[in-house]
């Protein structure tokens, strides 16, 4: 395992910048469709892939479902326990590993070139045969109700589960990916079965691949790895009606600091207007020491160690969401100030020294992220998923130097809705009540 994090090192600080990162579509004699950045100065591959619904596909009154299915992925394949399996992928200097958000279910995976074969075919198994063994069940649903436990007592949880309530109603966003302790509790392996065939599909690929390996070996290694995959999973979800009102939300608890979430609607990616958007919110609130929230509620008034705000889009609902917290005495005075600025960025824009020193920090840091193969391939993935095109990286920061105050004067003015920002704020708030809903 040793030689495998050296060789990352060396992959890290050996990659290009990220406008010369050329990417080549493959599609493979199967059928699959995979972006991929050849680069064979070090004997290694990251490839990523991922199946699109996540937990969102989650059968009614399963919640928790995909989860505990997905926890349990590495816990053991084909002839292999969990033990067995754990041993075989270090052995191997590779890395197998699973997540699962709202809208997908991700397989990241690296491995040396010279054991690419071995590495791919525990991945197979893993994808192909999960045991999904009672007691591996049993042990990985322990530590999901001990997490979903732990959840509810930490106020952070608790604000953002409010505010999720409050945004997206009776849709699958609405609710914590680990589920309640009454729904883990009551799944069985049947209910993992169902959730693996629901989510594992042809239909909601997308791939992305970085390293040292060919457009051949790659559609090869594609087809016999997910070819055979059924043809169609579940059904997605519709759109989310995100028509949250103006106002506060009070959750008492009992706490010496406040913790607060405030939300209005968002804006699409592939709206014209994005690019003006994000430039907006990284003066407005993007949570560096030059915004202007940080400005106003924490460098004037000392209101909090932090404040920030981001355009949080999801593949069925886009909204524009931000957190602070401060004691309870002036959690108060933290979210005037902040329903205020919002206000004045509305009416007024931004400054012209606002709006370059924005888009120069979004340009400068954007190749920042291309820090090796396997944050290459998830960006890939993402930008599949987005439908961005394939030269995006090449031309993404001429979007951004594109915006001129005026755009966004004008964005600002459509976008933020001081009227309509809810705030959610959980403790013991001095001075604040739940208002009525609109």
């Amino acid at each position: 395992m040793r030689f495998f994090l050296s060789i990352m090192t060396v992959v890290c600080l050996s990659l290009p910048a990220a406008a010369n990162v050329d990417i080549k579509e493959v599609k493979t004699p199967g059928g699959l469709t995979a972006w991929l950045v050849e680069d064979h100065s070090i004997p290694f591959t990251a490839l990523e892939i991922r199946f699109r619904g996540g937990a969102s596909l989650e059968t009614p009154g399963k919640r928790g479902a995909m989860n505990l299915m997905t926890g349990l992925l590495e816990e053991g394949a084909g002839e292999m326990d969990a033990r067995a399996f754990a041993r075989s992928v270090e052995g191997l200097a590779a890395s197998i590993s699973f997540g699962l958000d709202d809208d997908a279910l991700s397989v990241s995976t690296r491995f040396l070139t010279e054991n690419r074969d071995e590495a791919v075919a525990l991945l197979r198994a893993a994808i192909h045969e999960p045991r999904f063994d009672q007691p591996d069940i049993d042990r990985v649903r322990e530590q999901v109700l001990s997490n979903i436990l732990s959840d509810a007592k930490d106020p952070d949880e608790l604000a953002s589960k409010a505010m999720g309530r409050i945004l997206y109603g009776d849709h699958p966003y609405a609710t914590s990916i680990s589920g309640t302790t009454e729904s883990v509790t009551a799944l069985t392996r049947e209910d993992l079965v169902v959730a693996h065939r629901d989510i594992f599909a042809r239909d909601r690929i997308y791939i992305g691949a970085v390293g040292d390996i060919t457009e051949e070996d790659l559609a090869t290694l594609l087809d016999g790895l997910l070819g055979d995959l059924p043809e169609t999973g579940a059904p997605m979800p519709p759109r989310a009606d995100v028509d949250i009102p103006g106002g506060i939300t009070v959750v008492p608890f009992e706490t010496p600091q406040s913790v607060a979430r405030f939300a209005q609607r968002g804006i699409k990616m592939d709206h014209p207007d994005y690019f003006t958007a994000v430039v907006l919110n990284h003066a407005l609130g993007g949570g560096s020491f030059e915004s202007r929230l940080m400005d106003e509620v924490r460098a004037k008034r000392g209101l909090t160690y932090g404040v920030y705000s981001y355009l949080a889009g999801k593949d069925l609902a886009e909204v524009y969401i931000g957190a602070v917290s401060s004691a309870n005495d002036r959690i108060a005075e933290a979210v005037e100030v902040i329903r205020d600025e919002w206000a004045k960025a509305a009416a007024e824009g931004l400054t012209p020294e606002e709006v370059e020193n924005a888009k120069t920090y979004l340009t400068g840091a954007y190749p920042l992220r291309f820090d090796g193969n396997g944050p290459i391939a998830n960006i890939m993935v993402g930008m599949q998923m987005l439908g961005l095109p394939i030269d995006y990286i090449a031309t993404r920061n001429d979007r951004v130097d594109a915006v001129t105050v005026e755009d966004v004067k004008r964005v600002a003015g459509e976008l933020l809705d001081p009227e309509g920002l809810h705030f959610v704020v959980v403790g013991q708030p001095v001075g604040l009540e739940s208002t009525p809903a609109n």
